[in-house]
């Protein structure tokens, strides 16, 4: 266990160095947006280009994968929504409070920092895991909060929603990708090399870009951050795990990596979804700090476990 705590300690200090850089204002808020644009657009979709280009996507594509993942969250979104009706919380922010209580920093964390731990199998149930955050619990939660208030699903909302997913440079970028993997031709060395150099800036300038994108968040609502952390870091790997090995039998590898991708805390993307829509952005925001900061432990725990 020391062993997983020590390999995954270097990624978590780069997340120190960007939160440091953020608190003493060396990073400026300004600065940390354009560093997650770079990431998000550049270096992570040449990242996920690269890899998806070569798999083949019949070789990944695992439906009791996919299946086990899915109701796994499922199941524990509507847990957290029913616990925020039960507060009396109307429709949107139980929404927010239950994309806090599944959704993963899987994109900026977990496929750099998984695939470095776990060995270059766990790419394929990463991109899984990925994908079906993207399209279907970042659809519903825009179709939650969108239908509430509108009263009604109208076409404008799904317009939305699928425009949402078109304009997702990880979606396209993974696409494509398997789009030249179908083609079966290689990648041209002098491409392959630019890719590489590329998607080599994500793991250190993601890492960096949430510690300092952590440095302007603030811990308020301490109870309920604290609940909806406890309900990523703890509630979510285990509800991911009897899915995996009970129900569904995924294979043990693929299962580990499910798992551990379901242990990483709450993602920055909720952040900004609760913000555009002016949902509860603080009680998401103190979710975002108390998390990456407790999963410096029960991450590398559970990876041991795992492994």
């Amino acid at each position: 266990m020391l062993e997983i705590f020590l390999k995954t300690l270097p990624f978590f200090a780069v997340i120190g160095v960007g939160y440091w850089a953020g608190r003493v204002k060396f990073f400026t808020p300004e600065a940390t947006g354009y560093l997650t644009k770079f990431v998000f657009y550049f270096a992570l979709s040449a990242m996920l280009f690269r890899f998806s280009a070569n798999l083949e996507l019949a070789e990944i594509l695992d439906w009791s994968y996919i299946g086990a993942y899915f109701w796994a969250t499922a199941l524990l979104y509507v847990v957290v929504t029913v616990v925020a009706l039960i507060r009396k919380r109307p429709i949107e922010e139980a929404a927010i409070e239950a994309q806090c209580g599944v959704i993963g920093n899987v994109g900026f964390l977990g496929v750099p920092m998984l695939v470095l731990l776990m060995g270059e199998k766990a790419i394929g149930p990463v991109m899984l895991s990925l994908a079906v955050d993207l399209i279907f619990f970042g659809s519903l939660v825009v179709i939650l909060i969108t239908g509430s208030r509108e009263g009604r699903m109208s076409f404008s909302v799904l317009q939305t929603v699928g425009l949402g997913l078109v304009k997702n440079p990880m979606i396209v970028s993974s696409v494509l990708g398997f789009a030249w993997s179908a083609s079966a031709m290689p990648i041209p060395d002098p491409l392959n090399e630019f890719l590489f150099i590329l998607g080599g800036a994500a793991t250190p300038g993601a890492l960096f870009a949430i510690g300092a994108s952590l440095a302007s968040k603030s811990a308020e609502r301490m109870e309920v951050a604290s609940w909806l952390s406890f309900c990523k870091l703890a509630l979510h790997p285990a509800f991911v795990a009897v899915s995996a090995l009970w129900l569904f039998s995924v294979d043990p590898y693929a299962a580990s990596v499910m798992v551990a991708a379901a242990a990483l805390p709450v993602a920055g993307n909720v952040y900004m979804i609760a913000q555009h829509y002016g949902v509860a952005p603080t009680r998401v925001s103190a979710s975002i700090l108390i998390s990456t900061a407790v999963s410096i432990l029960t991450v590398s725990l559970i990876i041991g476990w795992v492994s």
